[in-house]
């Protein structure tokens, strides 16, 4: 059967206890889920994925990266709070300079896995 949304859907209803029981068991907390939502929002922006892959490339300073990404150190300020809050950045004062870089590999990990499956055929 295909709803009026064009979505396939079953025929007659019947629910699966011994599954429903599973993912039940499996599903995380209602916290955490909203954590891991939030979470991808951050991915969610192409201004924050292309500081990311400059970061991958480089530890760098604000100045770098507006140069890099054409950019106000201003607009470059409020994407890397939003990144360091998030936990995907870290920054280092080294005099005067504040240089940013990605917080650990798990960055790396997550935007290669989104470009695999955008990849897919």
């Amino acid at each position: 059967m295909v709803d009026e949304r064009g979505i396939e859907c079953c025929d007659t209803v019947e629910v699966h206890q011994t599954l429903l029981k599973i993912v039940n068991e499996k599903m995380p907390e209602e916290e955490e889920l909203y954590d891991l939502a939030e979470l991808f929002k951050v991915f969610g922006d192409s201004t924050r994925i292309r500081i990311l892959y400059v970061l991958f490339e480089a530890e760098v300073c604000v100045c770098d990266l507006a140069e890099a990404l054409n950019m106000t150190q201003s607009a470059i300020s409020h994407q890397l709070r939003i990144l360091k809050q998030s936990k995907l950045v870290k920054s280092r004062r080294e005099g005067k300079s504040v240089f940013y870089s990605l917080a650990d590999d798990h960055v790396r990990t997550i935007i290669a896995q989104g470009q695999e499956h955008l990849e897919e055929d």
